[in-house]
C-alpha cells in the first residue's frame, strides 16, 4: 500500500472520529489534520467521540477539587471497550500519557493529564447483570444506578460511600469507604472480578483466582497499572427499611468511647460520626448510626441505645426508607449546587487515625480549628477495622481499630488565598499523623512526593513496582498523582 492511500484511509478514520483529525504531531504534540509531516502518528478508527475542542479540554482540565488544572490534548468518549484499547495501544506506541475519568470527583488533579489523553468512562455505563449474590456492571455505572437497579430485585451492594453519584470505577481505584465499611469493608472488599484495560492496551480479566497480581494493583491501585472497564460486585439482601439515630456528646473522650463500644459490638448496621460546630463558637460531637430492618421487624431502640453515654435528651430518631437513607446527600448537593457552593474549591483532607492517637491527634486539631478553616464543611470522625480490609494497596494504619478523620473543606472567595493555606495545613496535618503511624485516603489536596507515596504503600510498594513494570512500563497511566515521576 502506498503512502498516498495511508493518508486517504486516515482521512475518512478522522472525519469517523468526528474532528477532522488524522493524527498526532509527535513533535509539536499537536492533533493535526493533514498528513504535512512525517513525525504524524495516524489515530486508529473507532465507534465512539475522539475530541480536541477547546472547550471540551478545558472542562476535563478540572475537578471536583478545582484546585489543580492539567489540560489535554483530546478525550475519548468510548463507545465500548475496543475503542480504549485501541486508543490505549495508540499511546503506547507514541508515549503519549493516559489519564481515566469517571465522575472527575478528585481533588487534586488525581484525573487529570497535561498534555495527554482523557478517556471518559462515563459512557461505558451499562448494566449487565444482576444475579442472586452479584451484580456485572460497567465502571461508567454510577452507584446511585446500581443500587436503584439491585432494590428492583431486593439486593444491594453492601458498602457506598457517602455521595452515591459517583461511578463504580472511580470508587475502587480508591478504595470506596462508608458508614458499614466497619462491618463490610471498603468497596474493593466486596469485589468478585475485573475487566481491565493495561497501559499496554491488553484486555485482561482478574480475580482472586485469575491474575491476582492484576486484580490487586487494580483495586485501591489509584489507576496504576490499568484502567478499570468493568466489575462483578458482590450482592446482599437488601432490608427495606433505616432507623436512624443522631446521638449529640460535649465530650470528645466518651464520644470516641462510644464509637469503640459500637464498633466492637456492631450492634449497628451504619456508623459515622461528625464534628460539629456548637452555638459558643466551639464543638460537639454527633455520632449517627442507623439500623437497617424490614417494615415488620422494627429494631428496639432501648437495646439499640444500651450502654451509650450521648448528653440525655437529646437524641434523634428518624425512620426512612433504605434508599432514602443511601442516598441521603442528595438534598443538600442539589442545595449547595443551587447556590454555587458546589463549584467553589475542596481542599480535603481524609486522614486514617491510629486508635492510639486518635484522641490526642484530634483534640489537638480541634482546639484550634475554625469555620473559616472548613468552609462550614463536614468534619468527620469514626471508626473502621482493619480486619475488614483485604486488599493490600488500600492502605490503613496497622492496628485493629482506625479512625477516619476528614476535614471536608471549602474554599469560599477570594479563593487563591485560602486555598493555598488550607492546602498547606493539610500537608501539615498529613505529615504529623503519619509521624502517628497514620495514613490518608489518595483523593486528597494534599502534594506528595515520590518519596511520600513510596511510604505510603510500604510495605507493598515494591509490589506496585512489579504490577508498574509489567501492566505499565511506559509510565502512561494515571500521571496526576505522580506516583511514578522523578519529584
Amino acid at each position: 500500500m502506498n503512502k498516498n492511500s495511508i493518508s486517504r484511509r486516515n482521512v475518512l478514520q478522522g472525519m469517523v472520529l468526528g474532528v477532522g483529525v488524522i493524527g498526532f504531531d509527535l513533535v509539536s504534540s499537536s492533533w493535526v489534520t493533514s498528513a504535512s509531516s512525517g513525525s504524524i502518528a495516524y489515530t486508529p478508527q473507532i465507534d465512539g467521540e475522539f475530541l480536541t475542542e477547546e472547550a471540551i479540554l478545558e472542562a476535563v482540565a478540572d475537578d471536583y477539587g478545582h484546585i489543580i488544572s492539567k489540560r489535554p490534548v483530546a478525550v475519548l468518549k468510548p463507545a465500548s471497550v475496543e475503542d480504549i484499547i485501541k486508543i490505549i495501544k495508540f499511546a503506547f506506541r507514541n508515549k503519549i500519557k493516559v489519564a481515566a475519568r469517571g465522575q472527575a470527583h478528585s481533588l487534586y488533579g488525581q484525573s487529570q493529564v497535561e498534555a495527554g489523553i482523557v478517556i471518559d468512562t462515563s459512557t461505558l455505563n451499562q448494566i449487565h447483570s444482576i444475579t442472586s449474590d452479584r451484580a456485572e456492571v460497567d465502571a461508567g455505572v454510577l452507584w446511585s444506578e446500581l443500587l436503584q437497579a439491585t432494590l428492583e430485585q431486593e439486593l444491594t451492594p453492601p458498602v457506598f460511600t457517602d455521595y452515591i453519584e459517583l461511578s463504580v470505577g472511580g470508587t475502587l481505584s480508591v478504595g470506596g469507604i462508608g458508614g458499614t465499611s466497619y462491618v463490610n469493608g471498603v468497596q474493593v472488599d466486596n469485589v468478585l472480578s475485573l475487566e481491565v484495560v493495561t497501559g499496554k492496551g491488553k484486555l485482561k480479566t482478574c480475580s482472586r483466582e485469575q491474575n491476582r497480581d492484576l486484580f490487586e494493583a487494580a483495586l485501591a491501585g489509584v489507576g496504576q497499572c490499568c484502567i478499570i472497564v468493568k466489575a462483578t460486585i458482590k450482592l446482599i439482601p437488601a432490608l427495606e427499611r433505616a432507623r436512624v439515630f443522631s446521638l449529640f456528646y460535649d465530650d470528645l473522650a466518651i464520644f470516641i468511647r462510644d464509637q469503640r463500644l459500637l464498633v466492637d459490638d456492631e450492634r449497628f448496621s451504619f456508623l459515622e460520626g461528625q464534628v460539629i460546630a456548637d452555638d459558643n463558637g466551639g464543638w460537639r460531637y454527633l455520632l449517627e448510626v442507623a439500623s437497617f430492618y424490614n417494615q415488620d421487624t422494627p429494631p428496639d431502640n432501648n437495646t439499640l441505645l444500651r450502654g451509650l453515654n450521648y448528653i440525655p435528651d437529646t437524641q434523634q430518631i428518624e425512620d426512612e426508607s433504605y434508599f432514602d437513607f443511601i442516598n441521603r446527600l442528595a438534598p443538600l448537593v442539589e442545595q449547595l449546587k443551587s447556590i454555587g457552593v458546589w463549584s467553589f474549591p475542596h481542599p480535603w483532607l481524609n486522614l486514617f487515625v491510629p486508635n492510639s492517637a486518635v484522641e490526642s491527634f484530634v483534640s489537638g486539631v480541634v482546639a484550634d480549628l475554625t469555620l473559616d478553616d472548613t468552609g462550614q464543611g463536614p468534619v468527620l470522625l469514626y471508626p473502621v477495622k482493619t480486619k475488614r480490609f483485604q486488599l493490600p494497596l488500600f492502605r490503613v494504619p496497622r492496628e485493629e481499630i482506625v479512625f477516619l478523620f476528614a476535614i471536608l473543606r471549602t474554599a469560599v472567595p477570594p479563593e487563591d488565598a485560602v486555598v493555598e493555606r488550607m492546602v498547606a495545613d493539610n500537608r501539615r496535618l498529613f505529615e504529623q499523623n503519619r509521624q502517628l503511624g497514620g495514613d490518608f485516603y489518595p483523593i486528597d489536596a494534599v502534594p506528595m512526593t515520590r518519596k511520600d507515596w513510596k511510604q505510603h504503600f510500604r510495605p507493598y510498594w515494591g509490589k506496585l513496582v512489579r504490577a508498574k513494570r509489567r501492566y505499565d512500563p511506559k509510565k502512561l497511566l494515571a500521571p496526576g498523582l505522580g506516583i511514578f515521576s522523578s519529584r
